[in-house]
């Protein structure tokens, strides 16, 4: 049985991303981040926090919920 969902728009999620979290990240970043969402959204919010400089277990719990929130609206997985 195939996945009914279609590809996530990743230009939207960046863009998202950008203007919702203020987070923008250069295109090998972006890469960075497509390529750890297969592994989970945290991989994927760890992925953006490491492109932006910030130390991820340091970081404040409202911006890692406000990356994770953003990256699983246009990802969708859990």
């Amino acid at each position: 049985m195939t996945d009914p969902r279609p590809e996530p728009d990743y230009g939207a999620m960046f863009a998202d991303l950008c203007r919702e979290v203020g987070l923008c990240l250069h295109p090998k970043a972006e890469k960075r981040v497509i390529a750890a969402l297969p592994k989970g959204l945290d991989a994927g919010v760890r992925a953006v926090l490491q492109a932006e400089g910030i130390d991820e277990p340091s970081a404040p719990g409202e911006l890692k919920r406000a990356v994770r929130d953003c990256l699983k609206a246009h990802v969708g997985k859990p």
